[in-house]
């Protein structure tokens, strides 16, 4: 959240946007005011606002029609609707056209702190996610995204953007999970070749004469079981792209016969005589490295040279952690629906442990751990608890042996029951079978109830020493 957002108070009643600015000044929030509804939207068109906090009821124009002004003019300005005069009906209304929340007059200073941060924060991931997307869109294709705006990767992408155009061999090396066929895809999308076939070989899955087979097709009476003539892949592949996934795979009398088709662009069915010309890109990947393959006779140098025209070599996961919030956030709303409703996004202890995590699996691992978490999760966050049920996964403050302490598993179940209460600590302390005293001081002992507890927040009446903000 940028130390400088920027925020218009709106409200008819100054004592209320005084109360506001001295809670939220301290912040380092840019603040600006304003009284009625009448010149909210002309301000709007010449200022960009972070948040808007809207009072519902106001002389004139009032806040319903504001906010639905507001989310026309405005779509990227999140607001927060207060009222003194709450009603579901209003309060559904509100959602309806936009608003991000609903506070009923009045309120404490550390629930307008707390739900300006809350907002602040969805509305900076939703932006860094429409300019990835931005940054992305030749990257692009139908039922695939590259997601990540670490350098390691801009540099794929200028790599992609690149070479994509050109008809050249492309040899994508990474570990395992990191997303090879995905780049694949989007040097097709970004070539002259985009409309035509992409076809996979998996040259992992095949072996013997069935893989020649696959490749370049066969004749009828070929072989025992060939009772029809088959086309291959490449055959398929003709004036498009084919993709030939962990080339390493590929044994050495396939390999002169794929050095000839790279060659010679020509090729012939098995058990035919027939030479057949075929217009193809080819773009391998491997997950070996292959100059030690080389080395030890299993891969043929003269193919390596002609697969790796141009090499691209994707980072593991682990060094490019920056990308991991963004990932977990696009799994999240890529599974959520699927998997289980209602699972919003991670408490910041969870985000921490997806981060210091190694990923040995990568990015197909990620998504594995964010799809089972959505699944377990017993509230509508996930936390580092919920990842507990994923075995390898290290937490912050783990042990060396990836398990993790007592006093960590008590102080996310806490925070998991209070978010349950919605903060009521009586409640709360009934559930987990304490007294109300305990409560409290566990939550001091773990921070529960500072900017780093804002995932536990409290209700108006568990800070009864607190004066409500309020018109009067």
């Amino acid at each position: 959240m940028s130390d400088r957002a920027s925020i218009l108070i709106v409200d008819d009643e100054e004592s209320m946007r005084d109360a506001c600015r001295q809670v939220l000044a301290p912040e380092g929030f840019a603040l600006k005011e304003a009284s009625s509804g009448d010149g909210v939207l002309e301000t709007i068109r010449h200022e960009s606002f972070d948040l808007v906090i809207l009072d519902l009821k106001m002389p004139g124009m009032d806040g319903m029609e504001i906010l639905r002004r507001l989310h026309e003019e405005s779509p990227d300005t999140a607001a927060i609707v207060i009222t003194g005069y709450p009603t579901v009906e209003s309060a559904v209304e509100a959602m309806k056209l936009g608003a991000a929340d609903f506070l009923p007059k009045p309120f404490t200073p550390d629930v307008l702190r707390l739900t300006v941060r809350r907002t602040l924060r969805g509305t900076q991931m939703a932006r860094e996610n429409l300019l990835l997307k931005s940054q992305l869109e030749e990257c692009r294709g139908g039922d695939y995204e590259l997601v990540g705006q670490s350098e390691p990767m801009r540099q794929i992408y200028d790599l992609v953007r690149r070479v994509g155009p050109t008809d050249s061999t492309v040899l994508i090396t990474g570990e395992s999970g990191t997303g090879k066929e995905l780049v694949a895809r989007a040097i097709r999308d970004h070539s002259p070749r985009r409309d035509k076939p992409f076809v996979t070989v998996d040259c992992g899955s095949l072996v013997g004469t069935l893989f020649e087979s696959e490749l370049f097709g066969h004749a009828k009476g070929s072989f025992t079981g060939a009772t029809s003539m088959k086309h291959g892949r490449f055959e398929l592949a003709n004036g498009g792209t084919i993709f030939f996934d962990e080339i390493a795979n590929v044994s050495p009398d396939i390999q002169v016969k794929l050095l000839r088709v790279i060659q010679e662009r020509e090729f012939t069915r098995v058990g035919a005589t027939q030479v057949m010309p075929v217009d193809v890109r080819i773009l391998a990947a491997t997950s070996r490295n292959l100059p030690d393959e080389i080395r030890e006779g299993r891969f043929r140098e003269d193919l390596f040279y002609r697969l790796c025209v141009v090499p691209i070599v994707l980072p593991p996961l682990r060094q490019r952690r920056q990308d991991i919030p963004l990932l977990a956030d696009h799994f999240l709303q890529k599974h959520g629906n699927r998997a289980r409703d209602g699972v919003g996004g991670f408490t910041k202890e969870a985000l921490e442990a997806l981060v210091k995590h190694d990923w040995p699996g990568n990015v197909r691992e990620l998504e594995n751990a964010i799809e089972r978490a959505i699944i377990l999760a017993r509230g509508d966050m996930i936390t580092a608890a919920d990842l507990l049920y994923y075995g390898p996964l290290v937490k912050p403050g783990a042990s060396g042996n990836g398990l993790a302490p007592l006093a960590f598993m008590e102080k996310e179940h806490i925070a998991r029951v209070l978010r349950h209460h919605a903060g009521n600590r009586t409640a709360a302390a009934k559930t987990l079978g304490i007294d109300r005293k305990t409560l409290w001081r566990k939550i001091r002992e773990y921070g529960l109830d500072d900017g780093a507890g804002a995932d536990c927040p409290m209700t108006v009446a568990e800070r009864p020493a607190e004066r409500p903000l309020s018109a009067t």
